[in-house]
């Protein structure tokens, strides 16, 4: 072999050798995007920290976050993923899978999962994420709700232990009623007036979809339900002008002392804690009526499909729920863990957070169905008109019923 041709072999070899590192050193150059969810002040400092400490650990891997807020997050999404400028991973609102599924846009997750790894999970907050037998989001967020009531307000009408059942919220307030004071804060306004329906739906025995897919609350358990929050407003054991009152206002009332009783997420704890130290309050279960119910909301993190960096964004996803990174964000934010590592830590030791988790067997989720958000719509209007007066709760009901069942497909 003449020198010349053994030169250029081993050009050649190193041509190729070039290549081979020229692609090892592009498969570690990835630049994976983020968007956050914005759920406090915390929150994009505390992606940011992650951020750094992977990138430590995964040497050529850039993490970027985008914190964004919650009203404006499923515009911006659909806005970036129609000009195809859509980040690797996103925090969504678990409802919204749905139309990414149908939409063909996010990635089943399936494929990158062993079963150690689906096993970190607390089994409830895995299902959300799973449509047709495949995961398409994990569950970053959850939280559930429970009745909050004044501990030194219901003890002066005799429920040291807080109220167990609708009757007893109705005897407490009325109590409390000759006192001057309101007894059961109730929320009719903005998003989750819906929801608070449903608390008093569900313990009665209600469903708000049934198995078919149709609305199901304009029923015996759903007119007991309107009916039952209708009398308490005309009785005048609420706070008056029900209709002017969000979620955060009505925790506000009960944070100043202004209403004995109100249904809320984990979170309210924390706040209580830092904004009204002095207020005694316990953790119930919901009412009852004829059964035990609570709320419980997942927020997940999905993988989109034309990720170009599928295998680094995992890595990521997989770091994030690993212990300590879930520790730190659950703790931080006051929601529920979603995993049995986090679970077992001494931060979740506290009575608060084993109340919220105590109540997970009775969960309901929002089901993962099309047309959700405006049966959601149709409910709030309905309870809306109930509460004003405008119309009887049998008939608000049934109108909802039938604007739902044209949303949900029927």
């Amino acid at each position: 072999m003449s020198l010349h041709a053994r030169a250029s072999l081993t050009l050649g070899k190193l041509a190729v050798a070039l290549t081979f590192a020229g692609m090892a050193i592009a498969a570690h150059a990835d630049t994976v995007r983020v968007t956050v969810a914005h759920y406090s002040d915390q929150t994009a400092p505390y992606f940011e920290k992650m951020a750094r400490q992977f990138e430590k650990a995964n040497p050529g891997t850039t993490i970027k976050i985008e914190d964004v807020n919650w009203d404006t997050l499923q515009q911006k999404l659909q806005t970036d993923i129609s000009g195809n400028a859509n980040a690797d991973l996103a925090i969504v609102g678990t409802r919204w899978l749905l139309d990414f599924v149908k939409d063909g846009v996010a990635e089943p997750l399936d494929g990158y999962m062993d079963a150690s790894f689906k096993n970190r999970f607390i089994a409830p907050f895995l299902a959300p994420g799973q449509i047709d037998g495949k995961t398409y989001g994990l569950p970053i967020a959850a939280s559930a709700r429970a009745l909050y009531y004044n501990k030194d307000l219901l003890a002066s009408v005799g429920y040291p232990n807080g109220p167990k059942t609708w009757n007893d919220v109705i005897d407490a307030s009325k109590k409390l009623k000759a006192k001057g004071i309101a007894g059961f804060g109730l929320q009719g306004k903005e998003i989750e007036t819906d929801v608070y329906y449903y608390y008093a739906l569900w313990t009665n025995g209600g469903e708000v979809v049934n198995k078919q897919g149709k609305a199901a609350f304009d029923s015996p358990a759903g007119i007991k339900a309107a009916t039952l929050y209708k009398t308490m407003i005309d009785e005048g054991l609420t706070q008056p002008g029900v209709t002017g009152y969000s979620r955060e206002d009505v925790q506000n009332l009960f944070k100043q002392g202004r209403v004995a009783m109100v249904i809320s997420a984990p979170f309210l704890a924390k706040q209580i804690k830092k904004e009204a130290p002095n207020l005694k309050y316990g953790i119930d279960p919901l009412p009852t009526g004829t059964n035990a119910a609570t709320y419980a909301v997942t927020d997940s993190i999905v993988m989109f499909k034309n990720s170009k960096v599928k295998k680094s964004a995992w890595k990521f996803l997989d770091y994030l729920f690993t212990k300590e990174p879930r520790v730190e964000f659950t703790s931080t934010e006051g929601f529920l863990p979603t995993t049995k590592a986090e679970a077992s830590d001494p931060a979740f030791n506290d009575p608060d957070t084993k109340a919220f988790i105590a109540l997970l067997p009775t969960a309901r989720f929002a089901p993962t169905i099309t047309g959700w958000e405006d049966t959601a719509k149709a409910v709030s209007n309905a309870m809306q008109s109930v509460y004003l007066g405008k119309a009887k709760p049998a008939d608000a009901l049934k109108q909802a019923s039938s604007e739902a069942d044209q949303s949900l497909g029927h």
